[in-house]
């Protein structure tokens, strides 16, 4: 089965441990343990209760403690509406591949995490691509949408908060949606693993899985509760759904480790103080990120309203990749090329890491640009 090569990923294992400061990383300043106990607030002794364990398989959907904190998440979901699987990656590969196939129908937006359209590509689908667009603030235009629709489709895919512009659907918006989707009893996959992150109003943004019976949501403990190396992921949806999953995951999960399940309960329970923290950092770093594009004369972009990342616009006569390259070779910075996610002309930032390195990084990053030709001179 050809797939593509995983650009973003692909950028990221050659460069990211081989940087001084880490501007395309998408995780929230992560977390040691040691931080996740002291954030709880109680006398847990981990060593002593991991002891305990007897290394089996565990519970094999996700122990009912996990997956009740998760459904909690969400305002119509319980504990059987919920999967534990291995990260979010697993989660929406496991969905393609359990309701998707050769010749089905998929529209998804782009800008997109490339797992939504390269992986129902591979298992034979026709890919319609809806462009987000600057001018439309990269949120996507019904009209669109309906285009696309217009021969149906197995299969709406979506990011919410997106993934790279920070962008936010909003209620109003997923409303008309779903309203399309029924139409045309098409499945909505949403990968929320940014939802938690909004910049205003509640930091959770409504889930597809409360507003549509056929809407599929995917998070994992990675980004907006940084930990990441818990590799701890989960869908939820309905349970008619979730059977038709859980099918194909007995053939590649079986279960998640017992270990990461109890470190995933410790977080979840106590995600107002882990909520408290994050928040600190993305509300302190997008301001200095705005102040920062705002005073270069040869970039530009949509600020973002959620997420941990922005698609910033250069006005430099090089390509995206060798643009990141050269700022990386210069500066020891490490931005996201545009051309990874199909946006040439764009770069990535991830602005959600240690503030400090934040602000160091694109201060080496000015001095550079001070020094080179922008495009229309």
């Amino acid at each position: 089965m050809h797939i593509d090569p995983f650009g973003i990923e692909m950028w990221m294992n050659e460069y990211e441990d081989n940087c001084q400061f880490n501007l395309a990383e998408t995780c929230i300043k992560p977390m040691t343990i040691n931080e996740l106990l002291q954030l709880s607030n109680k006398n847990i002794n981990l060593g002593e209760e991991i002891a305990e364990m007897k290394m089996t398989y565990g519970e094999i959907k996700g122990s009912v403690r996990l997956r009740s904190n998760i459904s909690s998440l969400f305002e119509k979901q319980n504990e059987d509406n919920i999967l534990i699987t291995h990260g979010a990656v697993g989660a929406n590969s496991l969905v393609y591949h359990s309701l998707i196939s050769c010749g089905d129908i998929v529209v998804s937006i782009m800008p997109n995490y490339q797992q939504h359209y390269s992986i129902p590509a591979s298992l034979g689908a026709e890919i319609k691509v809806v462009k987000l667009l600057p001018n439309k603030n990269f949120l996507p235009d019904i009209d669109h949408i309906k285009d696309a629709l217009r021969s149906g489709a197995k299969l709406i895919s979506l990011t919410n908060p997106n993934n790279p512009t920070g962008s936010l659907i909003q209620e109003d918006l997923l409303k008309r949606i779903v309203e399309l989707a029924i139409a045309h009893d098409s499945y909505i996959l949403c990968d929320e693993v940014y939802r938690g992150t909004n910049q205003s109003g509640s930091a959770y943004t409504t889930s597809i899985c409360d507003l549509y019976e056929k809407g599929i949501s995917t998070g994992s403990m990675s980004k907006t509760y940084s930990l990441a190396g818990l590799r701890l992921g989960w869908i939820a949806s309905s349970r008619d759904i979730l059977e038709q999953i859980f099918r194909h995951r007995d053939y590649n999960t079986i279960s998640v480790g017992m270990i990461n399940d109890h470190c995933a309960c410790l977080a979840l329970e106590n995600r107002e103080k882990i909520s408290e923290r994050n928040m600190e950092i993305l509300k302190k770093n997008i301001h200095i990120l705005d102040e920062w594009v705002n005073q270069e004369p040869f970039l530009s972009y949509i600020k973002p309203n959620g997420g941990t990342t922005a698609l910033v616009k250069y006005d430099y006569n090089i390509s995206s990749r060798d643009f990141c390259t050269e700022i990386l070779n210069h500066t020891g910075v490490l931005f996201a090329p545009g051309s990874t996610m199909n946006m040439e002309g764009w770069v990535r930032i991830g602005y959600a890491n240690d503030t400090r390195i934040l602000r160091e990084g694109l201060a080496l990053v000015s001095r550079y640009l001070s020094n080179i030709k922008p495009l229309n001179t």
